[in-house]
């Protein structure tokens, strides 16, 4: 069965040499594409990667993985004829991102280090490579199929070319509106907060206490508690405002910063290391808790504004202006919208499993009793209502109801067809020769072999 090779995610991936070393391989030249060589230790390196990391292979590994870094040249060398490039800064910054992960799985940077049989220098150097290839190859991809679109005659002629077995089944789905309601956090709470986090920062600013040490037991932002706060290196638009604005302007790594009020709760910020454009810092988050009688007058608040809908008073699109606190839907009459799909239809597993369990057995037009949740952008707790606007039951695609869904199935066919066939013509113009112990494969692509 051919893969969606679309968009694929390489596998140009960075593996530990310790695991390499484990295999004692006496390294040799298998394929030769253009002027390009392919090692067996590469191929050797992503088998051992894929192994290690649960990744499973459809075929012999010593068929699939050369065929795929195979493939990848052709794209790096076509990029190379086409001067495609890719912003250094964006491959630093998922460098960085990675490293993070890698120091917050395996518990320090000097464990790390251990691990992959590398220092931190040249792992930094490996990613960069890796990362850098993958972008310029998806960037290929992109450029080649960027002008295949499509009409409503097309998507019409191909749906009706389809046999009624190879029409794609549309799961139930649903759009909802929602006002959301963010109770106040009382100014005794935010003050206890406010001293706690003063306490911290006097206990580091004296020594008695690390930073990382603190932030391992107390903050609340989980992910970056594992790693003492640490955050890893980000530039300054992947921060929310107010916390770029003082983590950009600390300069004293063994100070911490005042206290930063953000949409997530406050923070206290202590600088690791500036490089450019970007920063590596600690946090410690606290977030302030709601009382019982907030939650409550928010929930009769809510109660009073959807018995002034059910009685005509007002519509749910003029309560969502007046009342709604939820940014992302406000402007959008409450409209919720699917960052997975691009769209405003929801399968029932996409949605916060709070309103996913209320509105499975709602009508459509009904509203529901105000609940409480957690809001999945921010992760306060906020009091919420949600109206059904439409149902789709689980059913075989049409025009009429799923024109966007064909649409895009009908374009992405189009151009995996075209990414297939710009492959198999490349094969014939490119110097390819396999070491005759490496041919013995049902490829992908069999044009790899030249008769």
């Amino acid at each position: 069965m051919k893969k969606n090779i679309l968009f694929l995610f390489t596998f140009l991936c960075l593996t530990a040499t310790n695991l390499l070393a484990q295999t004692n391989i006496i390294d040799e030249v298998i394929w030769i594409v253009g002027d390009e060589s392919i090692l067996r230790s590469e191929v050797e390196e992503q088998r051992l990667r894929s192994q290690y990391e649960g990744t499973p292979i459809q075929g012999d590994p010593y068929c699939v993985i050369p065929e795929q870094i195979a493939i990848n040249k052709l794209f790096l060398h076509q990029a190379k004829l086409d001067s495609v490039e890719v912003s250094e800064s964006t491959v630093m910054n998922q460098v960085e991102n990675r490293l993070s992960f890698f120091i917050s799985q395996i518990g320090s940077k000097e464990k790390m280090e251990e691990y992959f049989g590398k220092n931190t220098v040249n792992l930094r150097e490996d990613l960069r490579v890796m990362f850098r290839d993958q972008m310029i190859i998806q960037e290929m991809q992109r450029k080649l199929v960027g002008d295949i679109k499509s009409t409503p005659s097309d998507v019409r002629r191909f749906y009706n070319s389809l046999s009624n077995d190879s029409i794609p089944t549309v799961p139930a789905q649903v759009e909802l509106q929602i006002i959301s309601f963010e109770p106040p956090v009382p100014i005794e709470e935010s003050n206890r907060i406010k001293e706690r986090l003063r306490d911290f920062s006097d206990r580091v600013n004296k020594g008695t206490t690390e930073f990382s040490v603190l932030a391992r037991l107390y903050s609340e932002d989980a992910e970056s508690a594992k790693r003492g706060g640490e955050l890893g290196f980000m530039g300054r638009g992947q921060l929310v405002p107010e916390f770029a604005t003082v983590a950009f302007n600390l300069t004293d790594p063994k100070k911490v910063s005042r206290i930063v009020q953000t949409e997530f709760g406050y923070h206290i910020i202590q600088l690791i290391e500036k490089r450019g454009d970007r920063i590596n810092c600690r946090h410690i988050l606290l977030k302030p808790r709601i009382s019982i009688v907030d939650k409550n007058n928010a929930v009769q608040k809510l109660d009073s504004i959807t018995d002034l809908i059910r009685k005509g008073k007002t519509t749910f699109e003029q309560a969502v202006i007046y009342f709604s606190q939820d940014k992302n839907t406000a402007m959008n009459a409450g409209l919720m919208l699917n960052e997975k799909s691009g769209t405003s239809k929801f399968e029932y597993q996409d949605l916060p499993q709070e309103i996913a369990k209320i509105v499975y057995g709602m009508n459509v037009g009904e509203i529901s009793k105000p609940f409480s949740m957690i809001n999945p952008t921010t992760n306060k707790e906020v009091v919420a209502v949600v109206k059904v606007k439409s149902k789709t039951d689980t059913h075989k695609a049409n025009l009429t109801d799923d024109y966007q869904m064909l649409r895009n199935y009908y374009e992405n066919k189009k151009k995996e067809e075209f990414i297939n066939n710009w492959i198999i013509k490349k094969q014939k113009e490119t110097y390819i020769s396999i070491d005759p112990a490496w041919q013995n494969c049902n490829f992908q692509y069999p044009g790899w072999i030249k008769k």
